[in-house]
């Protein structure tokens, strides 16, 4: 008995430490650096180079996202959907989570320069720096801009996939990384429409706390809308073909009707339609262009 309760103990101090990570985050974030790393290559890279790029972008996101929940911790108290986070139930200190932090940075920088390049390596680094100083100790509680502009760091990922491959950055990652920069706000926005009121009981200016939800959705509209331009900018751009294009007008006019009936019923019913959709929008964009770039069609 006293063995399998040590273990229990091991197995929840483990899921403590992983929830640290905010791991369906990290999901999100490398579902879009395997895809780059096909568009720049145009071929399947090895398998050892896309595992040790995936594993040192999760260290990094891992690590960022662990040091945002140290700093956060006041304010996650405050609000319902975060109140379970470990460092507020005090399943982990913050010292302990703090080095955990530290350490996956230290680990991730090490697995990318002396497995990849040094160019991912440091954007890795970049991205957590940004993350962590312009939005997480910045941004967040000053200007309802915040994931705006802290979103960049999330767009990272396809700037390291790309380089991992090919050792520079052009025109095309950039592209990329403007997709997801332009997706970040409809999809968090959406999100807090539904918990409009913990960002308000934190005094967090998220922008659905601070604004009516019209202006709320109006604003969602234009950045699909400008998203949806971006998605068939990088056919030519990146050279891909009518298979992608296809598929970009598909998903572009799907995410366009969920943003207008989420401007004609701004709920929190709709809302979250509009945030479960966009996951998929970013994932099924990623693979068609990722599949689109490495399959001929003569």
């Amino acid at each position: 008995m006293h063995v399998a309760g040590g273990r229990t103990h091991i197995v929840g101090r483990l899921q403590n430490y992983v929830a640290l990570t905010k791991p369906r985050i990290i999901e999100l974030l490398l579902i879009t650096t395997v895809p780059a790393m096909f568009v720049a290559g145009r071929h399947v890279p090895s398998v050892r180079l896309m595992v040790m790029t995936v594993a040192g972008g999760a260290l990094a996101a891992g690590g960022a996202n662990a040091m945002n929940m140290v700093y956060d911790r006041d304010i996650d108290a405050l609000m319902e959907r975060t109140k379970n986070r470990p460092l507020v139930t005090g399943a982990v200190t913050v010292r302990a989570a703090t080095v955990f932090a530290v350490t996956l940075e230290v680990a991730a920088f090490a697995l990318l320069w002396s497995t990849v390049n040094l160019l991912s390596a440091v954007l890795a680094a970049s991205a957590t720096a940004f993350y962590l100083g312009i939005y997480t100790m910045w941004l967040k509680r000053s200007s309802p801009q915040n994931i705006v502009i802290g979103g960049a760091a999330g767009a990272v990922p396809v700037l390291i996939g790309w380089s991992a491959v090919t050792g520079h950055l052009g025109l095309a990652p950039f592209v990329m990384f403007g997709i997801i920069f332009l997706w970040t706000p409809p999809h968090f926005w959406a999100l807090a429409v539904r918990y409009r009121d913990d960002y308000a009981n934190a005094r967090v200016p998220m922008l659905p706390s601070i604004a009516g939800l019209r202006t709320v959705t109006r604003r969602i509209m234009a950045y699909v809308v400008a998203l949806c331009a971006s998605s068939l900018l990088l056919a030519p751009v990146a050279h891909l073909n009518i298979g992608y294009v296809a598929a970009a007008l598909v998903l572009d006019g799907i995410f366009v009707a969920y943003a207008w009936a989420l401007r004609r019923d701004p709920s929190p019913h709709r809302a979250m339609k509009l945030f479960g959709y966009s996951i998929t929008y970013l994932t099924a964009l990623f693979i068609a262009m990722g599949v689109d770039a490495v399959v001929r069609v003569h």
